[in-house]
């Protein structure tokens, strides 16, 4: 043991926590060996935005990652602990903007602050393997992997419908468009279709469904999310001819449904207002001004809203169907109702059988015919709904009396045997939609020739890099005014440069493979790596990424194995959501101005009071009630770890209390160990303060006061830091082994037994362990509260339970 300096009584956190976080980084202590002989260990928060501050919310997600891997580490594991930032996006484009500075200069400058709070806060990242999502270096591989999913078959280009503001002449994201208008402009926003860029994602809804029973350390929240919003559905694919006011075919339109038994009810067939033959269809209607009024005005409400909305809307047409089982004649409607993004965006209705149908059936006065009994002849129809329920065919030809459930198979395939319609599994989830008119995010790295023809950028030049001469004006596209970035020439052939960029999911989709090996220079990563490291051990985020960034990480992971790059299934082991910080019974946040500043509380509490408070306030998956009296009082528990260093008193047992806090020792570790296993922070901290106060309470000895610094180190880094290498060793104590235990002092020589009448609780007793069942009983009937009962009758049956319980069954 080194000679202790003077230290005094409370302990000032600015004196020592800037010099351990710089120690720290000078050594290289958290950096990964790679080449390691002990086994590998991938511990992973989800990256933020470099928005330039941290809030409580990182706090709390980088404090419980930060503790989880000096945890591993301690444990023998070699652990890859890596921070970086999502830093394309469009608030650095809106700041641009604003304030007329470059995005990359904004976005460079919020790096550095995160970093320097990030550090503040003592967290142990590996920043020899960080990135940046924005920086050449990683969007090369963005673009590389792109290309390779075009020559896979997985991207592909088709129009689709976007928020268009007619005055600044640019598309809006959804957030932008705010009470139906422009975020900058003001104006009505409109909706315009044009050629955009997806990636065929529905190409693996299959497996991304089946891979969610595997993840056996997932919570079932998330996973029930993705199930839900990949949305199998298993039914009937039906083809109708479209036939125009003079009965000419104009095309043909495909439905799926999950109710084939319900077809000789269909009335009506409604279209989406997005559906791609509308704008066909309505170039022949009388009303075409009035239809393309409607269609404008619905599709400015969200597919909430017109989900939601009890009045259904709709506009006939006038063109009609042909039911393929019976030949009769249906109009066509388009209607608020129906979405694009869901099945077909083709709706065949059937008023009596369907709610949404009954609704829009009863508005405009459509015929409602229905086709279904209820199985049980007492069941009644009620007059004013829907019945939806399965039943009995009734009014449908050769297919009466039929079960719901034959019927379906028997209509399929009668439908197949006129070759229109087939048995079909659809999926929810659509594919992903890519493109963005912004400058701030990766070019995609695709060219157009003379013909508007579209061809990959070579990859031997990549990355296509954003230009430097735009104007960021908030009017179109930026890239579209550098005069540098639109024409390339390949092979002395003229191309056209796409000026669309990525959507920013796609960065984040893969960011942990790169991880692996951040300067790879000959692919986006080692595969070596990547197979060594991957799966994450231990992924930690929010829930509100489930349905987006989890399933757009599965599906890269995917993708990246089919393509040889990995041999990995999936990218996340095991996978915690971390509840949120509240304050004044709302979500932290600006607008509602109950933000709590990180750098202040650093300030003035430390950084490690931040982070014991954040982790003992309340459960990993709970949200957080901020406290100052709580902040306060993690506080006070640290400086009465200080004072057990400090103060002689504390350094002696006192008589007959040595092997009390011996075992405590012994017991504190096991159950500090098997918490931690569990994330149950806030019970091992609840611990810690109990080991504290027993040994100021009875003195301990060194090797106790060590023992608390190990257990204590993943929480609070600095203070055990600073304690360790003034009383113990000169090497951190963050390389040094976790405790260890001996499971016969966890266990107790005595015992309390619980004495119970007729199941009753009526007294407890200390006693020694595994006593003898009689010695039990004799001392139970000795206790003069269970006499009391005991007398009350006769005792027919006693239960000794060892070192647990015992029981008088008595009978008055």
């Amino acid at each position: 043991m080194q000679n202790p300096q003077p230290i005094n009584q409370t302990f000032d956190h600015l004196d020592f926590e800037p010099k351990w976080a710089s120690y720290w980084q000078t050594h290289n202590i958290y950096n990964t060996q790679h080449q390691s002989d002990k086994p590998p260990y991938y511990v992973l928060e989800m990256f933020p935005y470099p928005s330039g501050t941290l809030h409580m919310g990182h706090v709390r997600n980088y404090s419980i990652g930060d503790c989880f891997a000096r945890y591993k580490r301690m444990n023998g594991f070699e652990v890859l602990y890596p921070m970086g930032y999502d830093s394309f996006g469009l608030p650095a484009e809106n700041a641009a903007i604003k304030h007329g500075v470059n995005p990359k200069n904004w976005t460079t400058d919020n790096i550095q602050t995160m970093r320097t709070q990030q550090d503040a806060l003592g967290l142990g990242y590996d920043w020899s393997n960080t990135l940046a999502t924005s920086n050449e270096s990683y969007f090369k591989w963005n673009q590389w992997l792109f290309i390779k999913m075009w020559e896979k078959g997985l991207v592909y280009r088709k129009k689709g419908w976007v928020n268009w503001d007619p005055i600044d002449h640019t598309v809006l994201a959804n957030e932008q468009v705010i009470d139906g208008k422009g975020w900058r402009s003001g104006a009505a926003v409109e909706k315009k279709e044009i050629e955009q860029w997806y990636i065929k994602i529905t190409d693996y809804a299959e497996e991304l469904l089946s891979g969610l029973d595997t993840l056996d350390h997932w919570p079932d929240t998330v996973k029930n999310m993705q199930r839900n919003w990949i949305g199998k559905s298993v039914g009937t694919e039906i083809d109708y001819t479209i036939f125009d006011g003079d009965d000419q075919t104009v095309g043909t339109v495909s439905v799926f449904t999950t109710r084939a038994d319900t077809l000789f009810g269909m009335s009506y067939l409604v279209l989406a207002v997005e559906h791609p033959l509308v704008q066909t269809l309505v170039k022949t209607c009388p009303n075409k001004k009035e239809i393309q009024s409607y269609i404008q005005n619905t599709m400015k409400k969200s597919s909430l809203e017109r989900s939601n909305d009890a009045s259904k809307s709709g506009v006939f047409i006038h063109h009609y169907v042909i039911n393929p089982i019976n030949g009769e004649s249906c109009p066509v409607w388009i209607g608020d109702y129906v979405l694009m993004e869901y099945g077909t965006g083709a709706v065949m209705a059937v008023p009596a059988h369907d709610q949404r149908d009954y609704e829009f059936a009863c508005t405009y006065n459509l015929p409602i015919k229905s086709v279904i009994n209820p199985k049980d002849d007492s069941v009644q129809i009620q007059q004013d709904v829907a019945f939806t329920e399965p039943g009995t065919l009734i009014h449908s030809d050769s297919f009466d009396g039929l079960s719901s459930e034959a019927a379906q198979s028997a209509i399929t395939h009668e439908l197949e045997k006129k070759n229109v319609g087939r048995f079909k599994t659809t999926y929810r989830l659509k594919d992903w939609l890519i493109s963005r008119q912004r400058y701030w995010g990766t070019p995609i790295p695709m060219m157009y020739d003379s013909e508007n023809q579209p061809h990959p950028i070579p990859l031997d030049q990549l990355p296509v890099a954003l230009p430097d001469d735009v104007t960021f004006d908030g009017k179109g596209n930026p890239i579209e005014t550098s005069s540098s970035f639109q024409s390339i020439t390949i092979d002395s052939k003229e191309y056209r440069r796409e000026t669309d960029t990525m959507d920013t999911f796609f960065d984040s989709s893969w960011y942990f493979f790169r991880y692996c090996s951040a300067t790879h220079a000959t692919k986006p990563f080692d595969p070596d790596r990547a197979n060594k490291w991957l799966p994450v051990d231990q992924y930690i985020g929010g829930i509100e990424h489930a349905c987006l960034h989890l399933l757009y990480a599965r599906f890269f992971t995917k993708v990246m194995r089919d393509i040889d790059l990995c041999d990995v299934n999936e990218p996340f082991q095991r996978l915690l959501c971390q509840g949120m910080v509240i304050k004044d019974g709302a979500k932290m946040s600006k607008s509602l101005g109950n933000t709590i500043d990180p750098g202040y509380i650093i300030e003035k509490y430390g950084a490690d009071t931040a982070r014991i408070f954040i982790l003992f306030g309340a459960p990993v998956d709970r949200d957080l009630d901020w406290s100052d009296t709580g902040t306060e009082g993690c506080y006070r528990f640290l400086n009465r770890v200080y004072r057990l260093f400090t103060q002689s008193q504390y350094h002696q047992i006192k008589t007959g209390k040595e092997e009390d806090v011996e075992r405590l020792m012994h017991k504190t570790i096991m159950k500090v160990t098997h918490d931690l296993n569990r994330f149950q922070f806030n019970t091992v901290i609840s611990r810690l303060m109990e080991y504290v106060n027993i040994m100021i309470q009875n003195g301990s000895e060194s090797k106790h006061r060590k023992t608390l610094l190990l257990l204590l180190a993943p929480f609070a880094p600095f203070l055990s830091e600073e304690l360790w290498q003034r009383f113990y060793a000169s090497k951190s104590i963050h390389l040094e082994s976790w405790p260890t235990y001996d499971e016969r002092l966890t266990i107790d020589d005595s015992v309390t037994i619980v004495c119970q009448i007729n199941g009753k609780v009526r007294d407890s007793l200390t006693i020694a362990r595994d006593s003898e069942n009689e010695s039990i009983i004799e001392r139970a009937k000795s206790s003069p509260k269970v006499q009391k009962y005991l007398s009350e009758g006769t005792c027919v049956k006693t239960i000794v339970v060892p070192n647990k319980l015992v029981n008088f069954v008595v009978k008055k």
